[in-house]
């Protein structure tokens, strides 16, 4: 594409030159993932750094093949590919062919879903399926909701809404309001809770942590305990939040129980579902959100459990009228609706963003192509996965396991032989190091009760339990090696 720079912007002119760049870099990537025989390389950062430091930013290349040459050796060949079957470490899924569609329509096009100027037919889709999401969930006919960037965002604005649905609950001035505000969580919770605890200028101890039972959910007895220590306090709940799909354990707090202590105490629930939303369309395990429609506000990550590229999420709300709490008018973007005026749909009035992706596209001709119970399919799928691998690894002497999976997250760890039992934290991280620089598979590691433990996080129906069990084998065989090399490292010296 040589030539004046705006031989570069896509117009009515350039749009051959977008057909076969966009082809050329499409072939790139999917020869790329044809090819990729394990989910990382191993490069390390001080080996990757200095391709990437010099590139001469100030220097264009000659042409997009020279571009995705060098993109080859910068990101292409070292990328983590999440589509790859040993790829068990993080919620990162392998997202389906209709999402990059609307992915690549959106991006091109690329409207701005603040205003209806600026978007129109998108404005339309985004409200759709924030409806349709809605009627899954059961939240009634006064539900609305926006899409957000994701799940820290989602659950960020909802905890906006709860504070100030208190403060206008309460005659007291906001000044004295703050300081008496709580949110209380599972311990097994999102960490987003307490970013957005600080963000939203609440005391340092606002979030209190709910203790949880043996398969880590949120206990319902214990959080009465706390709403009674709370309302004995002077303190006032401004939300409980509960999880339908814990990050670590895939848990999903007795949803049911826990919306009846918050109606007896007169608390906002928050369900975070960023992980178990896949639920809503599961043709098998719907039944496992049972409660979740007595929310208050839920928030969904479609690119988790619905297979979508980041990002695609929301926040739905039962009363489409606490969005009012986010919004701002400015003449020259959504100026506020005169009394005889007409309204138009802006999306902007219910967003923390101002300009903003288009994400819905990508749910919709996902839906539009496969169908809900394609995408529930899917997700029980690795639900399954999951069950068939906690059963190995509950069988394997090597390994103990932590609770057996509600969704598809696995926590276990390696068990050295006795003596060697004080090796075991190390072990679990070397272990884990060891085989992401082999390249040969990524787990993640995590800690539970001070302990260093690793997870399988399965997102990839392509992930057989072959590939679990080659896994295991491959952590078991680095841990084993660093136990012995240890052992052999303080073995006393022979005399003689």
């Amino acid at each position: 594409m040589a030539g004046t720079p705006r031989a570069h912007l896509l117009t009515t002119g350039t749009a051959e030159d977008y057909r076969r760049v966009l082809a050329e870099g499409i072939d790139r990537v999917g020869t790329r993932i044809a090819r990729t025989d394990r989910p990382f390389t191993g490069v390390s950062p001080a080996a990757l750094a200095p391709a990437v430091a010099a590139v001469d930013l100030d220097r264009p290349l000659a042409d997009a093949t020279a571009a995705l040459d060098e993109l080859e050796e910068v990101y292409l060949r070292d990328a983590v590919y999440f589509h790859h079957p040993r790829y068990l470490a993080h919620l990162n899924c392998p997202v389906v062919i209709p999402a990059l569609l609307g992915e690549a329509v959106l991006t091109a096009v690329n409207s701005s879903l603040d205003t209806w100027d600026q978007s129109a037919g998108g404005t339309l889709i985004e409200r759709r399926l924030i409806d349709w999401t809605a009627r899954r969930i059961g939240l009634g006919p006064a539900a609305d909701g926006v899409f957000t960037s994701g799940g820290s965002q989602s659950n960020l604005q909802a905890l906006l809404l709860a504070r100030e649905e208190a403060c206008a609950r309460n005659p007291a001035p906001r000044r004295e309001l703050l300081p008496r505000l709580r949110v209380l969580t599972s311990a097994a919770g999102h960490f987003s809770v307490q970013k957005a605890a600080t963000l939203l200028g609440l005391d340092a101890d606002a979030v209190r942590t709910v203790p949880t039972d043996a398969d880590r959910r949120m206990c319902p007895d214990a959080l009465h305990a706390e709403l009674t220590r709370c309302q004995r306090d002077g303190h006032i709940v401004m939300a409980v939040v509960a999880t339908a799909g814990t990050t670590d354990f895939g848990s999903i707090d007795p949803l049911d129980a826990i919306a009846d202590r918050c109606a007896a105490a007169g608390a906002r629930l928050h369900v975070d579902a960023a992980y178990g939303c896949g639920l809503l369309v599961s043709p098998t395990r719907r039944h496992l959100l049972a409660g979740i429609e007595r929310a208050d506000s839920v928030t969904v990550d479609y690119h988790k459990s619905f297979f979508q590229p980041v990002s695609s999420s929301a926040l739905l709300v039962r009363d489409g009228q606490v969005l009012r709490h986010a919004t701002y008018h400015a003449d020259y973007l959504n100026p506020a609706p005169r009394a005889s005026g007409e309204q138009l749909p802006n999306q902007v009035d219910k967003s923390l963003q101002t300009t903003r992706r288009f994400d819905a596209l990508k749910l919709w001709l996902t839906l539009r192509m496969m169908g809900p119970d394609a995408v529930g399919e899917l997700f029980d799928e690795v639900i399954d996965r999951a069950d068939g691998a906690w059963r190995l690894l509950a069988g394997d002497p090597r390994f103990e396991v932590v609770t057996r999976p509600t969704l598809s997250t696995v926590v276990f760890r390696y068990l050295p032989p006795a003596p060697a039992g004080h090796l075991a934290d190390d072990a679990n991280r070397h272990a884990r190091r060891a085989l992401a620089a082999s390249g040969a598979a990524v787990v993640a590691g995590t800690r539970v009760d001070g302990r260093q433990y690793l997870k399988f996080t399965l997102l990839n129906p392509e992930t057989t339990l072959d590939d679990v069990a080659h896994v295991v084998d491959l952590i078991a065989g680095h841990a084993d090696r660093y136990v012995g090399e240890r052992a052999a490292a303080v073995a006393p010296c022979p005399v003689g």
